[in-house]
C-alpha cells in the first residue's frame, strides 16, 4: 500500500489512524514529563525542518524503504534533524506474514534483516545503544513464523550493540471464542525476558486525544500499555472505524501539524514519549 505516514495493518483486525489542521492545547504539568514528536513516511523537506521543530521534539526517522515505498527519502537527513533539535524515533521495516514461509526461513530474515537495520543505522551515523524500533505491520495474535522472526530480529539487533524496540498494536483485536488480544502484550508475555522497548498505537478517543498538538501530551501509559514508552495517538488518514470520534482531523481525513492546510499535503501521525529522543538517537556531544 503506497502511503507516506506510519500506518498499523493488523493481520487479524484492521486498526486504523487518525487527522482540521491541529490547534495547539495548553496543558497543566502532569506528574511526568512528556513529549510529542511526529513520523511520517516520507521526509518533509529541509524546508520545513525548522518549522516543524517549533512543535515537535523529535521525529520518526526509517532506516529502510517505509511500507508501500520503493525509496527511502529519509536517507543522509539524520545530521540536518539533529542541527535543529530533533529527537529521534528510529524505524525499521519489518516482514508481513506472507514472507515468513516457515520457522526456519523466519528466523533467517530476522536474523538477515537486524544485521542490514543495524549497517543502516552506522551509516546514518547513529550511536550504539541506539533503540531501532522494528515495524511490525501486522496486528492480532502473532503466528509462530512471526514470532520467530521478531525475536530472531530483536536478538541480531541487541547482540550488535544497539537496542531493540517493537512499534505494535496497543488495541484489541477480537478473535473467535475469545476475548481477543493485544499485539503488544502477546509480543511480550512471548518475548522470554528479552530487553524491547515498546512503540503501541492507539488512536481510538477515548483514551487518545485525537490530531491536538500539545507540549504536555498524554503520557504512553494512558494508551492501555503500562510498559508503553511511546505513544502514537492520531493517524492520517483518520480511521472512522475507530477514530471517528476524535476531535483534530482535517476535513480530508488527515492530521496536519499546526499552521498547515491540506495543500500542503504534510500530513503526519502525532506520538508521546517520555523522552525527547526516544531511540536515544542523537550523537553524544
Amino acid at each position: 500500500m503506497a502511503r507516506s505516514y506510519l500506518r498499523l495493518v493488523p493481520f487479524i483486525l484492521l486498526f486504523g489512524v487518525g487527522s482540521i489542521p491541529s490547534q495547539v492545547v495548553t496543558q497543566p504539568p502532569g506528574p511526568t514529563s512528556t513529549y510529542l514528536g511526529f513520523d511520517r513516511n516520507d521526509y518533509p523537506g529541509d524546508n520545513r525542518i525548522n518549522e516543524l521543530r517549533k512543535t515537535f521534539d523529535y521525529t520518526g526517522y526509517w532506516l529502510n524503504n517505509p511500507p508501500g515505498a520503493k525509496a527511502n527519502t529519509w536517507v543522509g537527513k539524520r545530521s540536518r534533524l539533529q542541527a535543529a533539535g530533533f529527537g529521534f524515533l528510529v524505524l525499521f521495516n519489518g516482514r508481513l506474514y506472507s514472507e515468513l514461509k516457515t520457522i526456519t526461513d523466519a528466523t533467517r530474515l530476522g536474523q538477515a534483516d537486524a544485521q542490514s537495520a543495524v549497517a543502516s543505522a552506522r551509516r546514518e551515523g547513529f550511536p550504539d545503544a541506539t533503540i531501532i524500533f522494528l515495524d511490525q505491520e501486522q496486528g492480532g495474535r502473532m503466528l509462530p513464523e512471526q514470532k520467530a522472526y521478531l525475536y530472531a530480529w530483536v536478538d541480531g539487533v541487541s547482540r550488535s550493540g544497539f537496542r531493540a524496540g517493537i512499534y505494535c498494536s496497543g488495541m484489541r483485536a477480537k478473535e473467535q471464542g475469545g476475548d481477543g488480544v493485544i499485539t503488544a502484550d502477546d509480543i511480550r508475555q512471548n518475548a522470554g525476558g528479552r530487553n524491547i522497548t515498546y512503540w503501541v498505537t492507539n488512536d481510538a478517543c477515548p483514551p487518545a486525544p485525537g490530531c491536538i498538538t500539545t507540549r504536555r501530551p498524554p503520557a504512553p501509559n494512558l494508551s492501555g500499555i503500562a510498559f508503553a514508552e511511546v505513544w502514537q495517538f492520531a493517524q492520517s488518514p483518520q480511521r472512522k472505524d475507530v477514530a471517528a470520534a476524535c476531535r483534530g482531523y482535517s476535513s480530508n481525513g488527515n492530521c496536519y501539524p499546526p499552521g498547515s492546510e491540506a495543500r500542503s499535503q504534510l500530513h503526519i501521525d502525532l506520538n508521546a514519549a517520555t523522552s525527547a529522543d526516544p531511540s536515544h538517537g542523537r550523537s553524544r556531544e
